[in-house]
């Protein structure tokens, strides 16, 4: 509705101004004859409602739908659809209701895309940067058997529990990212400021410096000379990087080296197959075929490298071997795990034992996670120990030979 600027005056016959959503200049004075207020003017603030729209527009576009969001537009859909609320009605509900505005934008072009005669699974097909392939195949799995409530749950379940996952990633690598970051400020704060100062103190003395001070000062005046180039140089290698990555060769590459990162590697690796047991899992028990199922769930464990070995795995079951087979042949799944996935296709119930796998590997990253400080500590104690090493040699050789030449004169 437009928005109106209207000027009256009250009970007591003082002027008032303001402005008021309405559908006409009839409604805003109906408004305000209701509320004791004389109209005198009404325009439209035809300038103002540009100004919200336009600001309401740049927010929509700015926000950012999260894993979080969709999550609870799920659980809401199934909440709804349970309830027996006709999924148009729900629609309508959850846009009034979506404090997300990118989100409320999303489910109004749902809206209207079922209001032209499609399905819900071309409308989420539209927004492939919302909606991921596992998502538009699981929502068609439900439109097909008449089960939306339940693939919705499973849905709702599944964004959740990837939540957790990527959080605890997220949490696994922030600490040694930070560490090695302050080490890296710290050897440029002591090559920028601290090494020049005691190579003035040397200089004095004309005393022939040990190897290691020299290494040292030749650092320092390397640093202090060419830092710009060496700013340069390291922001077009992240540069060059980035473009690399953003290749199919170079993508393929670096999720790959994630995974043999020491330490934190196995952590990214279990999490990743977690992510593959667990999509897979909720695929089937929504009644999506086994062999569509891997295609899909290859596109959505988010590393390259394991998608490969999934693309293996499929074409295997597409030949006529078992899952199990298929899955010691890649190399990924340990022998306890294909035992379970064999012991499932025995009893008909890989669903299960799929989500028991991914069970098992949440629980390995869980652990791994809280021992993280205790498996790494090790090594930054050894890098620190070195570098303080090398400087403890560098600045307090001369200061020894120093005290030695006293001692003989």
């Amino acid at each position: 509705m437009p928005l109106f600027q209207y000027k009256g005056r009250n009970q007591r016959g003082e002027a008032v101004r303001g402005h008021l959503d309405a559908a006409s200049p009839d409604a805003v004075a109906g408004q305000l004859l209701n509320s004791g207020v004389i109209p005198i003017d009404i325009v439209i603030a035809q300038a103002r409602a540009d100004v919200f729209g336009a600001i309401r527009a740049r927010l929509a576009a700015s926000s950012k739908i999260t894993l979080t969001d969709l999550a609870l537009f799920s659980r809401q859909m199934y909440t709804l659809l349970k309830a027996g609320v006709p999924i148009m009605q729900a629609l309508r509900g959850l846009h009034e209701s979506t404090q997300n505005p990118a989100l409320a934008k999303v489910i109004s072009n749902l809206g209207e895309s079922l209001d032209t005669g499609l399905d819900l699974t071309s409308a989420m097909r539209r927004h492939p940067q919302v909606f991921s392939p596992l998502y538009v195949n699981m929502v068609q799995v439900g439109e097909t058997t008449g089960s939306m409530q339940e693939v919705f749950l499973q849905l709702a379940l599944y964004l959740e529990r990837e939540k957790d996952t990527r959080d605890r990633i997220k949490s696994a690598t922030r600490y040694p990212t930070f560490v090695v970051a302050a080490i890296l400020i710290a050897i440029f704060i002591i090559n920028i400021f601290v090494i020049p100062t005691f190579a003035k103190v040397y200089a004095g003395f004309k005393i022939e410096l040990p190897m290691a001070t020299k290494i040292l000062i030749a650092s320092s005046n390397f640093t202090i000379t060419y830092w710009p180039v060496m700013l340069f140089a390291l922001v077009a290698a992240i540069f060059a990087v980035r473009s690399y990555v953003r290749t199919h060769e170079g993508r393929y590459r670096w999720h790959k080296f994630k995974l043999r990162v020491p330490v934190i590697g196995n952590i990214i690796y279990k999490a990743t197959l977690g992510r593959f047991a667990r999509a897979l899992a909720v695929m089937m028990k929504s009644g999506v075929p086994l062999v569509q199922g891997m295609t899909v769930v290859s596109r959505a464990v988010d590393n390259d490298y394991i998608s490969d070995r999934i693309v293996q795995m499929r074409d295997g079951v597409e030949r006529g071997e078992t899952i199990a087979r298929t899955a010691a042949a890649t190399g990924m799944f340990p022998s306890l795990v294909i035992q379970m996935i064999a012991v499932g296709e025995e009893t008909g119930s890989v669903d299960e034992l799929m989500f028991n796998v991914a069970e098992y590997y949440e629980r390995e990253v869980d652990y791994d996670i809280r021992n993280l400080s205790t498996a790494i500590q090790p090594i930054l104690i050894v890098f620190l120990g070195i570098m303080v090493f090398i400087l403890a040699l560098g600045i307090f050789l001369p200061m020894w030979d120093l005290v030695q030449v006293a001692r003989k004169g």
